[in-house]
């Protein structure tokens, strides 16, 4: 085996431990297989990552009378907090914009996290949508039986916006004009 030193006056110094194979006819394929163990070994490593909590939804937050009216809650509570926002009367029959908002709530009602989950790419209409849920917080509490195992439920709501920036909830809406007048 040949080591190679460099000195601090930049010169390379060489020195043999064993016998050297560098130069001998079986040393390409020596290389060869340490190259080939090599990428074995490390080939059949594998990085296991942390398990992930398992997120279990409850039964009773898909699509039960308890949720419609926890979300009815919510609505409220966002309409409530931004009265000079909302639309009164019918939506406009072509929107301005529609800006669905994904958010999550925690146990007491507070909003942990909140996006634009789909949108027409209006972005005043996208700023309002997000700054009117964060003013309306805290939201109300929800049900426990509501909560993942986490502690927290995730809701969509829609905001319709008219040509004006006001906007309904779906939740809550009117029905929405039939003709363009």
């Amino acid at each position: 085996m040949l080591i190679r030193v460099r000195t601090r006056s930049g010169h390379d110094t060489a020195s043999a431990l064993r016998p050297n194979i560098a130069h001998t006819a079986h040393a390409a394929p020596l290389r060869r297989l340490g190259a080939i163990l090599l990428l074995a070994l490390t080939s059949a490593c594998t990085i296991t990552p942390p398990p992930r909590p398992l997120l279990v939804i409850p039964p009773e937050a898909i699509n039960s009378t308890t949720l419609d009216q926890y979300r009815a809650a919510v609505a409220k509570r966002i309409i409530e907090r931004n009265p000079t926002s909302v639309l009164h009367g019918s939506p406009q029959a072509m929107l301005r914009s529609l800006v669905v908002v994904s958010f999550t709530i925690n146990r007491e009602g507070q909003v942990v996290k909140s996006s634009v989950y789909r949108t027409n790419g209006d972005d005043d209409a996208e700023s309002t949508a997000l700054a009117t849920l964060r003013h309306a917080a805290p939201l109300p509490p929800p049900p426990a039986r509501l909560l993942n195992s986490v502690g927290q439920i995730e809701l969509f709501e829609d905001w319709l916006f008219n040509d004006n920036g006001k906007f309904q909830l779906r939740t809550l809406a009117s029905p929405q004009a039939q003709n363009y007048n």
